[in-house]
């Protein structure tokens, strides 16, 4: 049986950040496409990003597929690209934010052969568009849960600055 093939869109969204927010996922597969969103009360950008990420992979249904994210988040792009992620898990996330959610992706990380791809957002790609467009409607719908790995000190408003990694 040959090596699923997936392609997968993201994006997260805030509203204050921290405020509401929410994630918004395209899942591609040959013929197959799939929508995934959720709002939440209290949350960043950021952690949304990631999120998005996470619920994407935790979708797949056979392991060792060959996947490759398209994000807008540099934030998530770059940790993993650059391997600054692999440092922090080094020093147990030492002045690190959304530890609970970088974990959460390492074990679905190890499953999968997985490319993140940084994309400029905003930038008329129809399904980066509708990545955001799910994402920020899930940020105002009438079922946000509660983000319950979020903190101040954990998810604080963050920034994409390669000195901060």
């Amino acid at each position: 049986m040959p090596t699923p093939k997936i392609t997968i869109y993201t994006d997260g969204a805030a509203r204050g950040n921290p405020g509401p927010g929410g994630y918004g996922v395209v899942l591609i597969s040959g013929k197959h496409r799939k929508e995934l969103s959720q709002g939440y009360r209290f949350t960043t950008n950021n952690r949304m990003e990631l999120l998005a990420v996470i619920k994407a992979l935790e979708a797949l249904k056979i392991e060792g597929s060959d996947v490759t994210i398209y994000t807008d988040s540099k934030y998530v792009a770059d940790a993993v690209e650059k391997g600054w992620l692999f440092r922090w898990v080094a020093k147990n996330f030492k002045g690190k934010r959304n530890k609970d959610l970088w974990l959460q992706f390492l074990e679905l990380y190890k499953r999968h052969n997985i490319k993140l791809i940084w994309i400029k957002g905003h930038d008329n790609h129809p399904h980066n568009e509708r990545c955001d467009q799910i994402a920020v409607g899930a940020s105002s719908g009438p079922d946000l849960k509660e983000d319950e790995g979020y903190t101040p000190e954990c998810g604080g408003v963050e920034t994409d600055s390669p000195e901060d990694h």
